[in-house]
């Protein structure tokens, strides 16, 4: 057994953050991490995608992202930016080493992995993120299906789907996203908006619309909530002739009140205008060759499922039940309690700035926490 003061679990952008403060404030810590190299997740997204939020506000603590990347980080210098943040920072994870159990044993933490390595340590930072498990729902008669079914963390481009009628099923910026880049392909894509959603463009007449949400925002009275959502109707005019349910929700209210984050649109609403991306509303059942939807069979060769994920907390750490939100995320970022000394990084999605916002916020809340304790 290993004893130390501080274990980072996860490699990702929220550990590597805490990594980062750590190192910065010469707090000694070590980091554990499943896959076989930092910032696995990124590495694994679609082909496509882009940071959606602009790049000063999206660094890591403690080193800007480089002048030379564009406005909006592509995914591939995402993950050079976080290989050269971890040799920046000399952050050396044990790698393949995947947390199976955290207990309490007296005033320390017990993290038994995958490795037969277990760590007895004062201060576990979860940093697992929200995106750990697929949620991956099913339907009557899916097993009679002919055709294929994939999650999104699965999809990389639209090379395997071209040729292929394709159903997207959810509607968050990974689906949106997914069916606008099938679309572009001329794949025949259909995606499930099964609730109203709340859709703001990442860009409005070339300046970001983040940037301007944040000036807003300053505005008394909630007036900066009222204007950036007149402003957005007007921009994107009545979404609901065509076929696109609208929240009534403005979309900071949303993200503030349920952490569900606003679809931003790079492209894809104008996709639905022009009948290139189909909608429908609900998905009832499956049949061989496609399906049911409000008693009427469609067919589809190929699903996509943007069906999120879950961060499964519970399945490694126990009794950890008592400290979820009614989305299974943990209520903050600083246990209390019987969980006194653990923290969870990137889990609060209840911010404008973005999850890597969040991840800023709350690796500052965190080593602030773990320094003050010392």
């Amino acid at each position: 057994m290993t004893t130390i003061e501080n274990l980072i679990i996860g490699a990702g952008p929220a550990g590597l953050a805490v990594a980062g403060r750590m190192r910065h404030r010469s707090i000694p810590f070590e980091i554990i991490e499943q896959a076989e190299t930092v910032g696995s997740t990124w590495r694994g997204h679609y082909d496509r995608l882009h940071l959606h939020t602009v790049k000063q506000l999206s660094a890591l603590p403690h080193l800007p992202f480089p002048e030379d990347y564009p406005l909006y980080v592509p995914r591939a210098k995402v993950v050079e930016y976080l290989t050269n943040y971890a040799k920046h920072f000399d952050i050396k994870p044990h790698l393949n080493t995947a947390v199976t159990k955290i207990s309490k044993d007296r005033e320390n933490w017990i993290v038994q992995t995958n490795r037969d390595k277990t760590f007895q340590t004062k201060n576990v930072i979860l940093a697992t993120g929200v995106n750990r498990i697929p949620n991956v729902p099913t339907w009557e008669g899916q097993e009679n299906f002919k055709g294929t079914i994939t999650h999104s963390r699965d999809y990389k481009n639209p090379t395997s789907f071209i040729g292929k009628k394709t159903l997207v099923i959810g509607f968050g910026n990974t689906g949106a996203e997914v069916a606008f880049d099938l679309s572009e392909s001329d794949v025949d894509t259909t995606v499930v908006i099964r609730t109203p959603v709340s859709i703001v463009p990442r860009d409005l007449n070339g300046r970001p619309v983040q940037l301007t949400a944040r000036k807003l925002a300053k505005l008394p009275f909630g007036l900066g909530d009222w204007l950036g959502t007149k402003i957005r109707r007007v921009f994107m005019g009545d979404l609901s002739k065509y076929g696109i349910p609208l929240s009534n929700v403005s979309p900071t209210k949303q993200l503030m009140e349920t952490g569900k984050t606003p679809v931003i649109d790079i492209g894809t609403v104008e996709a639905i205008k022009q009948g290139k991306i189909k909608i429908i509303r609900t998905v009832d059942a499956f049949y061989e060759n496609g399906i049911i939807a409000n008693g009427e069979k469609m067919p589809f060769d190929a699903i996509l499922l943007a069906t999120g994920y879950r961060p499964a907390l519970d399945s490694f750490i126990q009794n950890i039940e008592t400290s979820l939100d009614k989305y299974n995320c943990p209520k903050a970022a600083v246990g209390t309690g019987e969980f006194q000394h653990l923290y969870f990084v990137g889990f609060d999605n209840y911010k404008t700035g973005g999850i890597l916002g969040t991840i800023g916020d709350d690796s500052a809340t965190i080593v602030n926490a773990i320094q003050k304790d010392v």
